[in-house]
């Protein structure tokens, strides 16, 4: 927060220096302008992060600026500032955008929490903001095949809806893909989506994260915070992995998604949010109500909206786009050149069971381009390539029975018995990789090389080290 700009409009030159120091020490970088006309100016030349605009001032009042403001920067945040501040101006000046409304005589803590909060309003804009470039360029779900096109469909028509949704598949098939690309279609998509793991949080804390908390509610709550759900007020809120949430927990949410009003903790206040509320969750919530772990009201009431997120495995042919698209984009993000990948290759991907779905094919693509080295950049992927960053010997070994590297699991196994540590196995198999490479291609080092995907000098190396007659 220590470089966020702050600009103070009020004509009153006392409290204007008086601001500019107390924000100073804390961080800001604190503008002054004595009239509305000069801090409209100010705004347009140094569009600040937030604005602290008094009402009463001669000439033009802090409502007139503020309208003024906002029909050319729709998006500057404003906090008023009154000395006769009453509940018809505060509504008024709320109802034209400003974030909030704050009393003289001033109070420096109540402005530092104001300051904070909308410091993190203002974060979890940019981010939606990026998040909804990202999916709307990304089409949502990367793949072609009929359950991926059918779940793209569901998503563009549900997102026009304020129902809840809950999502539910294995873990890293996509569920906070999807959360985000309903928000990013969705009329919320200029409003907050905030995420909250459910079971990352402990549980005597996830109602202070969930509701916020009023300063002094328990030991360390030294001041005002506002809670996941008041962040999101007008946007989205993800509740992912709800399976695991308390019943204490499940049955507060509820009371929120049927009243859209809480309170936070340690605090008699109701507050109303408009949220609309995706969850997600890898178990089965079905059997978890049978066992008493779930509430069945809380259930229904989440599943207005039913998705299921299938696993990779399920959708087989979605698996090379995939590959191809996460290649492009962590060669982009890594300054590397783009590698394709070989037929043995794809047959590896498309046979592999991919317990860890999508996330665990885009850990090992990044993996393998992060890894690669300055002499294989631009050379295709091997089946080799991947079956050694896999680290599946039980895989590897079916994938030698349907004939990727030839040869019998007998023959290996005999060789393997051979060697005494892990250095002298890698190097056999290298070998015998080699040799059989170099047979498939008629002894023809360029392109053996290709398909081994290393530079032809590399190879000639490897054949002199190994003593391979060529």
């Amino acid at each position: 927060m220590t470089s966020r700009a702050v600009l103070v409009i009020d004509d009153e030159e006392s409290i204007r220096h008086s601001l500019k120091g107390a924000l100073s020490d804390e961080g800001f970088k604190v503008h002054e302008a004595g009239s509305g006309k000069e801090g409209l100016e100010l705004v347009r030349s140094e569009r600040p992060d937030v604005v602290l605009l008094d009402i009463w001032m001669p000439e033009m009042d802090g409502i007139e600026v503020l309208r003024l403001m906002k029909s050319e920067w729709p998006d500057q945040a404003v906090v008023m500032m009154s000395g006769h501040g009453n509940i018809e101006t505060a509504v008024r000046a709320t109802k034209l955008g400003a974030f909030d409304f704050i009393e003289k005589p001033l109070s420096l803590e109540r402005l530092l929490v104001i300051l904070q909060n909308l410091s993190g309003v203002q974060d979890l804009a940019r981010e939606n903001q990026a998040l909804r470039k990202q999916v709307q360029k990304n089409r949502l779900l990367v793949g072609e095949s009929l359950v991926m096109k059918q779940i793209q469909e569901v998503i563009r028509r549900v997102a026009r809806t304020t129902g809840s949704v809950l999502i539910t598949g294995e873990n890293g098939t996509g569920k906070e893909l999807v959360a985000q690309s309903i928000h990013a279609f969705s009329p919320r998509f200029n409003r907050p989506f905030v995420e909250v793991n459910c079971a990352a949080i402990p549980e005597e804390l996830i109602e202070s994260e969930l509701f916020g908390h009023e300063r002094g509610a328990f030991t360390g709550a030294t001041t005002l915070r506002r809670g996941k759900f008041d962040l999101a007020h007008g946007g989205t809120l993800f509740l992912d992995e709800i399976g695991d949430m308390s019943l204490k927990t499940q049955a507060k949410i509820l009371r929120i998604l049927q009243e859209q009003k809480f309170e936070r903790v340690g605090g008699t206040q109701t507050i109303s949010v408009d949220v609309r509320v995706v969850a997600a969750t890898n178990k089965d919530l079905k059997a978890a109500i049978q066992q008493g772990q779930f509430r069945e009201d809380l259930f229904y009431r989440l599943n207005v909206i039913p998705f299921n997120v299938p696993p990779l495995r399920d959708r087989r042919e979605d698996i090379a786009i995939l590959a191809k698209y996460f290649m492009k984009e962590f060669s982009a993000a890594h300054g590397r050149t783009i590698r394709s990948l070989t037929s043995e290759a794809l047959r590896v991907l498309e046979a592999y069971p991919w317990p860890g779905n999508v996330r665990e094919l885009r850990n090992l693509v990044e993996r393998l381009v992060i890894l690669t080295l300055d002499s294989e950049e631009g050379l295709p992927v091997s089946a080799a390539h991947l079956l050694t960053n896999l680290h599946d010997d039980s895989f590897s070994l079916k994938m030698e029975e349907a004939g990727i590297f030839g040869g019998n699991i007998s023959s290996r196994e005999a060789v393997i018995t051979d060697v005494k540590n892990l250095r002298d196995a890698r190097q056999v198999f290298e070998k015998e990789l080699i040799l059989k490479t170099l047979k498939e291609q008629d002894w023809n080092i360029s392109k053996a090389a290709q398909v081994l995907g290393i530079e032809r000098s590399h190879l000639h190396r490897k054949i002199k080290s190994y003593g391979i007659d060529s």
